[in-house]
């Protein structure tokens, strides 16, 4: 092969790439995905304490598709495609560079399908190194493709089990992949679960792009043909990854045993992850038919719903044929795809049992690189840990003060829960391993009054950055529980933005509402008795304890009780105090009720 041609495959990974260094002076990471719909280039600061969380600090996307500029059955690019692609990439190669800092060793590009089929890839490659002298382009072999693309979907998520599908323009790769397997005493420098994945990935040639110019042939026999092809390969993909993984196998006997009628364990049905732009194009459509109107978060990335809405594509097909209007998220070219699209989404439909969930995520093989790049111990650490360091302003400095621990405060607030809840199995802030995230929060913005820190808390659930971890409830409970601490009083336009977080909340558990405005209430009461962070644990105990009892019956009752120091009181209308929980009934969360009592303490 061509010495320009430099594939990366599952044996000589390790090899070809660059290892995330903690003692590097410079962790930025500049990577560029050449796929076959379009090209991407980021730029991402893996600085610790925080590389788990991949920060991207700059991206861009260029709409070259490669696929669609090979002509013919020569598969061959044209020269002006060559030309464009190569200047393209001297542009990201210089923003890198010139911008960015970015070390020369740390600026990789990924080439997939249309350069593994094109006729031509030398003269593409040739022209690349000419107008970026010392520029690596590397064409990832199919295996390595599943494993950065399962990796990359993975990242936003602390632990995933189920399918990943990957929908490009050229291919569509499904593995599966289990994180909770990861730490079955397997040594810390072997990668088990995430090459096993790959190992074992079905890569079939039915991307969108190739797809859609099939289907809008005017050849019904080529059609057909190529419909059954899809669904044979993707009932043999499946298939394929039972017989290499039990787990699987199992999941998929329950759940057909359920679908048949039959008694199965737990919860049936098959959990899904899926990337690439196809799959988020579908996602997108989805959103934007979501029962939820309208659906609150922008990202499609973390996306989550049940199979039963998954399942109609006849619905979403219907809509992209008929509507003329803009469906946020697709593009003009991503619509024109969309029947190539539900065609895949079929196809998955009918060779897995009964789908449970679907998640769709925003990262892919760039986001996939950088991980296996990380040691095994980053890789498996739950990002919500790192998002708990980035506090800004909510422990600020003051000189000779010993300020109280995230998880001094984060105590005092489970102190208001009765002690016979299971906290870590609630739809809260604690559930959700969102309390350090959440503590941050709770005295920054003090200058600003309390109405506009409401309508802030509700913004920033929809515009903070899309960070691992940060799934879309675990988005609405936050914004959802930080706006109640604000007293969540509301002008108009944010009361729809209000209505819909609390409708995503409900449909993941219908206790999650009434626990985000008690928690809400508790840290109001809290932060009105200790005014700033607290410099000291001791500061928080001798100025305000709280003591939760539960009542269930044919309602669930929590009496709190308050207790407060005379110096926190001093000044403070107590009455106020209990005036913060009636927002908690405000909503009328049926069956559900806090009331308050306050006594000084002794």
């Amino acid at each position: 092969m061509d010495a320009l041609v430099d594939i990366i495959t599952l044996e000589n990974l390790e090899q070809k790439m660059p290892r995330w260094d903690p003692a590097s002076p410079n962790h930025l990471y500049a990577l560029v995905d050449m796929g076959s719909n379009g090209i991407r280039f980021s730029i991402s600061d893996l600085s610790p304490p925080q590389t788990r969380l991949l920060k991207c600090i700059y991206r861009e996307r260029a709409a070259i598709s490669l696929f669609d500029a090979l002509s013919g059955s020569s598969m061959v690019f044209p020269d002006e495609t060559i030309k464009l692609v190569s200047q393209t990439l001297a542009r990201f190669s210089a923003i890198a560079l010139d911008d960015f800092g970015v070390p020369p060793s740390q600026v990789r590009v990924f080439a997939t399908e249309a350069m593994r089929r094109a006729q031509n890839a030398t003269a593409m490659l040739e022209a690349i190194r000419a107008a970026s002298p010392g520029l690596l382009v590397s064409i990832l072999s199919p295996p390595v493709e599943t494993l950065f693309g399962a990796v990359g979907a993975r990242s936003g998520f602390a632990d995933v089990k189920g399918l990943f599908l990957d929908l490009g323009g050229g291919s569509v790769q499904m593995t599966y992949l289990d994180t909770y397997a990861a730490t079955s005493g397997l040594p810390e420098d072997i990668v088990g679960p995430e090459v096993a994945a790959a190992l074992a990935g079905q890569s079939l040639p039915f991307g969108a792009a190739r797809l859609i110019n099939v289907l809008n042939s005017p050849d019904a026999d080529a059609q057909t043909s190529e419909i059954s092809q899809l669904h044979g390969g993707m009932t043999n993909a499946f298939r394929a990854l039972c017989a290499k993984f039990p787990s699987l196998a199992t999941a998929s006997t329950e759940a057909q045993q359920s679908k048949d009628g039959k008694e199965g364990k737990g919860t049936p049905g098959i959990d899904i992850y899926l990337c690439g732009g196809g799959f988020r194009g579908y996602g997108s459509m989805l959103m934007d038919n979501c029962p939820i109107k309208p659906y609150p978060i922008p990202a499609v990335g973390s996306f989550t719903l049940p199979g039963s809405l998954f399942c109609k594509t006849k619905d979403m097909l219907e809509i992209n044929k008929s509507f003329d209007g803009k469906i946020f998220g697709m593009s003009k070219r991503r619509r024109a795809q969309f029947p190539a699209i539900v065609a895949v989404v079929d196809a998955l439909i009918a060779a897995v049992p009964p789908i449970r969930s679907v998640t769709f995520c925003s990262g892919g093989n760039r986001e996939g690189a950088l991980m296996m790049s990380l040691p095994p111990g980053i890789q498996r650490s739950n990002p919500l840990t790192c998002l708990g360091d980035t506090m800004e302003t909510s422990a600020p400095f003051v000189p000779g003060a010993e300020l109280a621990s995230v998880e001094n405060v984060l105590d005092t607030l489970r102190s208001a829960f009765p002690p016979d809840l299971d906290l870590g199995a609630t739809t809260t802030i604690f559930g959700l391993q969102l309390g350090a995230l959440y503590a941050s929060r709770i005295w920054t913005r003090l200058g600003d009054d309390a109405d506009t820190n409401a309508s802030a808390a509700l913004h920033n659930a929809l515009s903070s950055p899309n960070q691992p971890g940060l799934t879309h409830l675990a988005r609405a409970v936050l914004g959802i529980t930080t706006c109640a601490r604000w007293g969540a009083n509301l002008a108009p336009i944010d009361e729809q933005m209000h209505k819909s977080l609390r409708a995503l909340m409900d449909a993941a558990n219908p206790d999650a509402t009434f626990w985000a405005d008690y928690t809400g209430a508790v840290t109001a009461a809290m932060a009105t008795l200790i005014r700033r962070w607290p410099k000291s644990q001791r500061a928080i105990k001798n100025n305000v304890r709280f003591r939760a009892t539960m009542e269930r019956g044919k309602r669930l009752q929590i009496h709190l009780e308050i207790s407060v120091s005379e110096e926190a009181a001093r000044g403070v209308n107590l009455d106020h105090l209990s005036d913060l929980f009636k927002s908690v009934g405000k909503h009328k969360h049926e069956g559900k009720k806090a009331d308050v009592t306050i006594n000084l303490l002794a």
